[in-house]
């Protein structure tokens, strides 16, 4: 498979580009240009006098912008030890294509005289065809000539164009001082989608204005940093936004992905929530499906323009249903909407799809009738695992051997009886009963109290003989802030979080040190994920543990400095006892949805922020263990309110609010 660790992503969704510190496109590996889950470039490269400049730094400057400077060899002053001849080429991507100005400038005391060559070509792969590797057997496309300075590639409907100026070679002769510019862009026609869904460009908005002032200046720079890159990640489906899950292989609307990470964005960008609520609930199931796991009333897994083939077996149709928690997931972040200001009329219009959500938990996401929500892929072609631990060998035993099917995940059971009660809750301000759901949430917790518990924890699921799946992995931590569990039962699963076996210092590990196939390296066996570890801090916050969520919440500003306060979506899970850095973990997106939300996620949780729109009330409850001592927050969204407040020292001032809204604000009760 292409790695990606040591690749720098611009992106401006859908448009992405993958390359090395110098770049260059040279067709290697995952280097390219993406749109709409099509590569459309993979060598766009720069020669000078047949050779390529050597590179010197690639400067961020934004999400979508980015400079790569390097020095031409053999050119200008050759007395000095100082560069004289540099390229500096600037990438700017938008939501229609790439722009590539290339600038080569003499610098030296010496007339210069030079060929410079763009070379450009494209083999139009599928990105899971390049996630696989059987895009590196795909011979390059021949292009077509419109003149010296236009060519374009056809294939399958696809159409990419390049219009290059002066053209794609030029002779330029430099006295001291001046330059040569070379500027390309590419752009890109794509057929339409075989299941009507297409990846589309978000409008342009307006830079968020959260403004953040802490003791701890990494704070700062993770935030700004996450939200650039948030509106960069974001696309549309026809007026409602959502974010793409991430560049390359997974920009498109994921039904847990997506949700996940709008909800965790609310207190920024409420009506990306309710854009992505929409989004989802336009493709809510309503046939029984095997091939592609639709059934009636559940939210999708992904949508993408066509048939994804990922390699080894693994073949998900173009609208894919195959997620066991995405359904609950959709509720949770619709009443979590709801009370921080989604306006009444977008909630009352989503009412029937909360209906037919909280029925799909009870009549089809518990097959054999047992109380508990399982899955198991009836295809034959799909995720074996549906849980966000997606990967064949994420569920297992102590001793390394995997859990057979139908499993029911602990976590998935802790959406549900938080989706249950929330759901009932809606359903009353709307005048319905929510008695049914309170009673089947109340069962499901007596249930699972008597089935999951074993060796003193939460299992991590049932499997299929409905033996409970021991094992320390960080599934249990998502069950914190759901309600399932009772104080007690809270402080057993902090009091496990707090371990050395997990904790790895830069954030939660996936699975124990102390299991058998503990990899740091395994996608959901070792490693470490932000997301993973943010929601566990929602849960440790919202239960009281604040020493708990604090260490964790250290450990991921100390990785997100590691990584130039851009998570990936995971990293390797060896631990600050034996890296003063986290590894890269060789495949992962740079950045992701729900890694970029978590920086959103945790100050927002460490402050205890938890507005009541509807009810006109808002309760701060700051934690008593801090990893700073002052935080200041300018420009939270309640609806189409504002909310800015500040802690310092433990003293809690409410610095702007709605008028409207009775505030019950504490810093003085340990939480």
């Amino acid at each position: 498979m292409p790695q990606l660790h040591d690749l720098v992503t611009a992106l401006a969704a859908p448009w992405v580009v993958l390359s090395p510190a110098s770049g260059q496109l040279t067709g290697t590996g995952a280097e390219g240009v993406y749109a709409r889950d099509r590569r459309v470039l993979s060598r766009l490269s720069l020669m000078i006098d047949g050779r390529e400049p050597t590179p010197l730094h690639a400067d961020e400057r934004a999400a979508n912008s980015h400079e790569y400077v390097a020095m031409v060899e053999g050119l200008g002053d050759s007395d000095l030890h100082d560069p004289t001849v540099m390229v500096y080429r600037s990438r700017d991507l938008d939501t229609d294509g790439l722009t590539e100005r290339i600038r080569l400038v003499n610098s030296s005391r010496a007339t210069i005289e030079c060929r410079v060559d763009v070379a450009l070509g494209t083999d139009l792969a599928w990105t899971a065809a390049v996630r696989s590797g059987a895009a590196a057997d795909l011979p390059e496309l021949s292009p077509a000539y419109d003149g010296p300075s236009r060519l374009h590639w056809d294939n399958s409907g696809t159409r990419v164009s390049a219009r290059l100026d002066p053209g794609v070679t030029a002779n330029p002769r430099l006295e001291p001082g001046e330059e040569f510019v070379l500027t390309a862009r590419i752009t890109a026609e794509f057929p339409k989608g075989t299941t009507g869904f297409s990846i589309e460009p978000a409008p342009d908005s307006a830079p968020y204005e959260l403004k953040v002032d802490c003791d701890d200046t990494r704070v700062e720079r993770w935030v700004n940093r996450s939200l650039d890159d948030a509106r960069a990640l974001q696309l549309a489906a026809g007026s409602d936004r959502y974010l793409g899950a991430g560049p390359p292989w997974y920009l498109t609307l994921f039904g847990r992905d997506s949700l996940i990470s709008s909800g965790m964005l609310i207190p920024v960008d409420p009506s990306l929530a309710a854009g992505t609520l929409r989004a989802l609930a336009a493709w809510q199931g309503t046939k029984v499906d095997p091939e592609s796991a639709e059934q009636p009333g559940k939210i999708p897994h992904e949508l993408r323009a066509d048939v994804a083939d990922h390699g080894g077996g693994l073949v998900l149709p173009a609208a894919y249903y195959g997620t066991h928690d995405a359904t609950q997931l959709w509720i949770m972040t619709l009443h979590k909407a709801w009370r921080w200001g989604m306006p009444a009329e977008e909630v009352s219009d989503l009412l029937p799809n909360l209906r037919r959500a909280l029925q799909w938990m009870k009549e089809y996401a518990d097959p054999d009738d047992d109380g508990f929500l399982e899955y198991v892929d009836e295809s034959g072609h799909g995720l074996a695992n549906q849980g966000w631990k997606d990967s064949v060998d994420a569920v297992q035993w102590p001793d390394g051997t995997l859990a057979t099917a139908p499993i029911a995940l602990c976590e998935v059971q802790g959406y549900a009886y938080a989706a249950a009660v929330k759901g009932a809750e809606l359903l009353e301000f709307h005048g319905e009963s929510g008695d049914e759901w309170r009673e089947w949430a109340a069962a499901l917790q007596e249930r699972f109290r008597s089935a999951f518990w074993v060796e003193g924890y939460p299992a991590i699921a049932l499997d299929g003989a409905k033996d409970p799946v021991a094992g320390r992995a960080s599934n249990m931590g998502h069950l914190l802030g759901t309600g399932l569990l009772d104080a007690d039962e809270e402080q057993t699963v902090a009091d496990i979080l707090a371990g050395s076996d997990l904790d790895s210092g830069f954030g939660l590990r996936t699975l124990s040190t102390a299991m058998t196939r503990f990899n740091p390296l395994g996608y959901h066996t070792g490693s470490v994920w932000p997301h993973d570890t943010a929601m566990t801090i929602q849960g440790l916050f919202a239960t009281g543990h604040a020493a708990v969520a604090t260490s964790y919440v250290r450990g991921l500003i100390k990785a997100a400095e590691a990584f130039d306060y851009r998570l990936p979506e995971l990293y390797g899970g060896r631990g600050t006892g034996e890296e003063s850095t986290p590894t890269p973990y060789p495949l992962s997106c740079r950045p992701q949805a729900w890694a970029v939300a978590s920086a959103i996620a945790v100050i927002v949780a460490a402050l205890g922020i938890e507005p009541d729109v509807p009810g006109e009330t808002i309760t701060i409850t700051p934690a008593e263990v801090l990893p700073w001592k002052r935080l200041e927050l300018r420009g939270l969204r309640l609806g189409d309110e504002v909310l800015s407040v500040r802690l310092d020292e433990g003293v809690l001032a409410v610095l702007e609010a709605p008028q409207n809204a009775l505030m019950r604000a504490t810093a003085d009760s340990p939480r």
